[in-house]
């Protein structure tokens, strides 16, 4: 495993934009992209081929090593996980003082945080907590507006309870968490995290689908300051809205979001792409998925 330790004290300041110091990641061939559960019990597109993958995933991972970010990641098979693991933003959560279990809302990824936790304790990352039933919580739905406000998507992944436990673990660091209520969409198989809707590029500034974006939370982030540059909407099915910031005004994003990267640039970003077909687009998960930062300088 590829690791660095921690300072005990913990993680430092929470963030969404901060330029990315260490994260974690968990590639195809860990997890044994083409095993596990039947591909359309796990809601993929087609049956997944783990060459494709771990050659995209290879390119995000040469990426992050360009920019002087630090990686974490297993370097041998991880037992009795699917391939929805290489998402692993999902499974745990990093506030100031250490790394938060979450509990997943969709079933077959139940094991995720325990193997966290494994990974975590092997790397010397404290753990401070855990969601536990009847809570749900899963990392894409919660969303560092600055470093003493979180907001949690209300949904089928992530229940108020979950938010409850979430907010009595973090009222130690003086956090207030937020509750934004996220849309039906195509029901309750279909994965839609918050992090579906809005991405956080730089300091109050967003990548946001505003047609899904719920009008409470669309009020809310203006009246806060919040600068929301829309998708482009022919790009919603290749996840145009989940882009991960690196700091610095660097994003990575999908490299079939053409005109949505454009108009990121537009506005003054650098954006690096990757081809997402098989490890993104297949599985559902874009870039902020497939990274779990734990590391980010104060932005």
């Amino acid at each position: 495993m590829t690791t660095a330790t921690l300072a005990p004290a913990g993680l430092g300041p929470p963030g969404m934009c901060g330029k990315l110091v260490r994260t974690l990641l968990i590639g195809p061939r860990a997890v044994g992209w083409e095993a596990g559960a039947s591909w359309r019990d796990l809601g993929y597109l087609h049956p997944p081929e783990e060459t494709l993958a771990a050659g995209q995933h290879e390119r995000i991972r040469s990426l992050l090593f360009e920019r002087g970010v630090e990686v974490v990641e297993p370097e041998e098979l991880l037992p009795g996980l699917t391939p929805d693991a290489v998402y692993c933003h999902d499974a745990s959560f990093p506030s100031r003082r250490g790394m938060i279990l979450m509990r997943m809302g969709k079933e077959n990824r139940s094991g995720e945080p325990a193997a966290h936790a494994r990974i975590y304790a092997d790397s010397g990352i404290p753990v401070i907590g855990a969601i536990e039933a009847p809570g749900l919580a899963e990392g894409g739905d919660l969303v560092w507006l600055d470093e003493h406000t979180l907001l949690a998507g209300e949904g089928y992944r992530t229940n108020a309870a979950g938010i409850a436990q979430l907010r009595k673990i973090l009222t130690r660091d003086g956090v207030e968490v937020i509750a934004a209520p996220l849309p039906f969409g195509d029901g309750p198989h279909w994965c839609l995290h918050l992090m579906s809707l809005i991405s956080v590029l730089e300091r109050r500034t967003m990548v946001a689908d505003l047609r899904f974006l719920g009008v409470p939370t669309f009020e809310m982030l203006k009246a806060r300051g919040w600068e929301l540059i829309p998708i482009v909407e022919e790009e919603r099915s290749t996840m145009a809205a989940n882009v991960l910031a690196l700091g610095e005004r660097t994003l990575l994003a999908i490299a079939a979001n053409r005109k949505t990267n454009a108009r990121l640039r537009d506005a003054g970003f650098e954006v690096l792409t990757y081809e997402g077909s098989e490890i993104s687009l297949n599985g559902s998960g874009g870039p902020t998925c497939l990274t779990r930062p734990l590391v980010r300088e104060a932005s």
